[in-house]
């Protein structure tokens, strides 16, 4: 591995001769795009203003994602360039490197998204925008070369399964009623904390965001589409959704982040879980049974039982 790494400290030393304090600036303002932030941020847009279906599904596989990443990287728990040759750090993380989380979340991200536009611009953002995130990361010394193509090949295969397979899973998903639904949800949050027990957040958003979403089209179908009328929700509608649901979820995220048990403490596993199967249900049930009560949306109507 020496020789990899003597390789792509080469690399990043020859794209770090072109560097200069404004493109430093651009480069982290770049590489932002692809933190976990970026994706709280877009992930219930998407959810609560344009497609809840097409919203649930992307959050899933941005998860998948997320915790493939993570684990990958306790397991290899490979060092940052920094960490080899202080000289090329720009920024600091506190995370192992390999695969490239910012690498690999982009190319999911807008991987998907940019197969939803039947346009060039849909090219751009699932080609040029990860390009560009993975060319920070090695600009700030914060990662290898081999660490961008690692993180890559794991979001092209869950790419693949997004295309490929989620009508199936899908489909046999929906065969179930659901009591059993919940519970292979639930399972499948075990297993994830489980092989990482070291970062129980991803199987907390998972199982949260995945049952608020059964319960919701079960009991009160949520369109993210319509306003309370059954018509097209126009954009101040749109956007009371999300500045109230982006106020319960700072509230959850952070609020609760304050109450619960720190690192130090053996409770903190728990409360981080607890914290993010709450946020997820706030994100997936909680807030569009709140726009149902207070009337800035709508249901669809097929899937309303009397």
């Amino acid at each position: 591995m020496e020789a990899v790494y003597q390789w792509g400290l080469e690399v990043i030393r020859t794209i770090q001769r072109i560097e200069s304090p404004a493109l430093t600036l651009l480069m982290k303002s770049i590489t932002a795009l692809g933190a976990e932030f970026a994706y709280l941020a877009l992930l219930p847009l998407i959810y609560w203003c344009i497609d809840e279906k097409r919203g649930f599904k992307l959050g899933t596989a941005v998860l998948l994602s997320a915790w493939l990443n993570s684990t990958a990287k306790n397991i290899l728990r490979q060092p940052r360039p920094y960490q080899l040759d202080p000289s090329v750090g720009r920024v600091v993380e506190d995370s192992f490197g390999i695969p490239s989380g910012h690498a690999q979340g982009s190319l999911t991200f807008w991987g998907i998204i940019g197969g939803w536009i039947k346009q060039p611009a849909g090219l751009v953002l699932a080609i040029v925008l990860p390009l560009l995130i993975a060319f920070s990361r090695l600009y700030l010394g914060v990662h290898f070369p081999t660490d961008v193509f690692a993180g890559w090949a794991l979001a092209l295969l869950v790419v693949g399964i997004y295309y490929f397979g989620s009508a199936s899973i899908e489909a046999l998903f929906k065969a179930l009623n659901i009591r059993f639904r919940i519970l292979v949800v639930a399972l499948i949050a075990f297993i994830m904390n489980g092989f990482n027990p070291e970062d129980t957040s991803m199987g907390g958003a998972f199982f949260g965001m995945a049952t608020g979403y059964i319960i919701m089209t079960e009991w009160f179908p949520f369109s993210a589409r319509l306003n309370a009328k059954g018509e097209q929700a126009r954009f101040p509608v749109l956007l009371g959704r999300y500045l109230i649901g982006m106020a319960g979820a700072a509230l959850l995220y952070l609020g609760l982040k304050w109450v619960f048990p720190g690192e130090a403490s053996p409770w903190y596993a728990l409360g981080r879980f607890t914290r993010y199967v709450l946020l997820g249900a706030w994100i997936s049930a909680g807030a569009p049974w709140v726009f149902l009560k207070i009337g800035i949306a709508g249901q669809h109507k097929n899937l309303v039982t009397e």
